[in-house]
């Protein structure tokens, strides 16, 4: 006799999962995402380590060239934006552009509003990953990425079912390794540590069918 009440109590809660997010609560999404990454790459940058992607690239020539993090962070993203657009459409690439334009003034700003009189490396390691896994994982689920990797991790997840979070995991491994030249060894084991922590926030919960909240 309850059965096709049940039913309907089900088809109701899924149907909910289904509701539209609205522009106030993408905005505020994307500005919690990117001040999570931000407070990520405060952690990083005050304990000497890096991470994958482009974020790890803006690290890489700010330790070799003293490079302002934000600004060559922002420039390295310019070619990706023609692969978002094209494959991912107008909607995520402008939401793309907004996050990364966020992510590299933030990651300025954000030094000038805390400091850390001592920072255990793995502390910063471990945390500082988990507070970016967190902020890409909002990003994610509002229709927007940090651009370079992510663009490319979420076109190959929606194109061919590949989960964003091991691609991500495998290309970062790959540019945190080729770190060995710039940044000491330990600094280096430590940030493959990170980037571990940082991906596995993305390959728990950003899978392709768990998450049915649309932008």
């Amino acid at each position: 006799m309850n059965k096709p009440e049940t039913t309907r109590d089900e088809a109701d809660a899924i149907a909910a999962l289904f509701i539209r997010h609205p522009l106030w609560e993408d905005a505020l999404a994307m500005l919690l995402g990117t001040a999570m990454v931000a407070l990520g790459i405060t952690l990083y940058s005050q304990a000497g380590l890096l991470t994958g992607g482009t974020v790890g690239l803006a690290f890489l020539l700010k330790y070799w060239l003293g490079w302002p993090f934000g600004l060559v962070f922002f420039g390295l993203n310019l070619p990706f934006y023609a692969l978002a657009l094209w494959r991912m459409g107008l909607s995520f690439t402008l939401r793309t552009f907004c996050a990364v334009a966020l992510v590299s003034l933030l990651a300025e700003l954000t030094p000038q509003w805390i400091a850390f009189a001592h920072l255990n490396p793995l502390y910063g390691a471990l945390f500082g990953g988990f507070a970016m896994g967190l902020g890409l994982l909002m990003l994610f689920r509002h229709k927007a990425s940090l651009g370079g990797v992510n663009i490319l991790a979420l076109y190959l997840q929606s194109r061919f079912d590949l989960r964003a979070g091991k691609v991500q995991m495998g290309i970062d491994v790959l540019i945190v390794l080729g770190a060995v030249l710039i940044v000491p060894l330990d600094k280096v084991a430590l940030s493959i540590l990170g980037a571990v922590a940082l991906n596995m926030v993305l390959a728990i919960n950003h899978r392709a069918g768990r998450y049915m909240g649309v932008s």
